[in-house]
């Protein structure tokens, strides 16, 4: 297992991250035999686990509490704060009433003292950015947490988060957790040069783009809309749709490209993600044990130039063939008032 230092901070952690949003009622729902994938894992050198508190309502932070008793010291924990935990108002977001709810519930949860990267799991439009880094601040002065990051944030959301925290003198988005593979490069663009600029760790979520490269869907082959991802989001997989169809096609030469180099297509597309000079850990997110075992047997797999240059020609740089964060654009794309002057203003000169 190869390992990097976290951004700035100082923390040594795993190429591979353990993600847990599988370990839930609804994927793997045997909390015994998530543990016994957790402690693989750590035995294969994985010391960085990724989980949030939405994921199953706080069973996946259940499942990696009991699992890290007596290894916490040797594990750089992180969880995430967003999403809405239960009915009622106030129950989510990202204001300062909510967080230090939340960061308790974890900590409880995770049977832990201190979280080393708490992470907030999306923007929060109506919370001032400033109430959400003066809370986190606050946590890393008390101890709790050790660093805090950000996830599925936009390039400028960074920016101006950084502003305000050296305006305020308050501390830093340390991370960003954003989609990342070779189907949706996006985030080249902008997003990465950011994160390198504020010297910020990066984590990457679904770097086998949903399932897509994992060689399981195949051009010219029916796929079953009714099982597994395909169920959760049929859009993502339907080969009538022209962008799947692009997705499917750009699938068929990666296969050829990783049979060439003697390695799996979702082995590939791992090394691939790592490759970037400003990504620091993969986040892979085994259901069962036999998965685990067959994405760290490409651990070790560095890719050369050449390989690299063909993944560039079938999926350019900075090229989405999805949108990976369909689930929630930006604020500014979805609300009209803010594409469009009030009709008495628009003529105005």
């Amino acid at each position: 297992m190869r390992y990097r230092t976290l951004g700035k901070t100082g923390i040594e952690v795993s190429v591979h991250c353990l993600g847990t949003m599988m370990f839930q009622d609804g994927c793997n729902p045997d909390h015994d035999d998530c543990v016994r994938i957790i402690h693989a894992a750590l035995g294969q050198g994985i010391n960085f686990v990724d989980t949030a508190d939405m994921y199953g309502q706080g069973e996946s932070e259940e499942i990696v509490g009991k699992a890290l008793r007596g290894r916490r010291d040797d594990v750089v924990l992180a969880t995430k704060v967003h999403f809405p935990m239960g009915e009622g108002r106030n129950r989510g977001g990202n204001s300062r009433r909510w967080i230090l709810k939340a960061v308790e519930d974890s900590l409880r949860r995770l049977n832990t003292d201190w979280i080393d990267l708490y992470q907030v799991h999306f923007p929060d439009h109506s919370t001032d950015i400033e109430e959400t880094l003066s809370v986190l601040t606050d946590l890393v002065r008390q101890g709790k947490i050790r660093a805090f990051g950000c996830s599925n944030y936009q390039a400028d959301e960074i920016v101006e988060a950084h502003h305000v925290s050296d305006r305020r003198n308050l501390g830093r988005f340390r991370t960003d957790q954003p989609p990342y593979s070779i189907l949706a490069r996006g985030i080249e663009a902008s997003l990465l040069p950011v994160c390198e600029r504020y010297g910020m760790g990066v984590l990457v979520w679904s770097p086998l783009a949903f399932g897509f490269l994992t060689g399981k869907h195949r051009k010219d082959q029916p796929i079953d809309l009714a099982t597994g991802r395909a169920a959760l989001r049929p859009a993502f997989f339907d080969p009538a749709i022209a962008e799947n169809s692009a997705k499917l096609d750009a699938v068929e030469q990666l296969i050829e490209l990783a049979a060439s180099i003697g390695c799996t297509l979702p082995q590939l597309a791992i090394a691939f993600t790592v490759a970037h000079p400003a990504v620091t850990s993969a986040i892979i997110g085994p259901r069962t044990m036999q998965q685990l075992e067959d994405l760290l047997k490409g651990a070790a797999l560095t890719l050369e130039d050449a390989a690299l240059d063909r993944i560039d020609e079938i999926v350019p740089p900075g090229t989405n063939l999805y949108n990976p964060t369909t689930s929630l654009p930006p604020r500014s794309l979805t609300e009209t008032a803010l594409r469009r002057l009030p009709v008495g203003e628009r003529s105005a000169a």
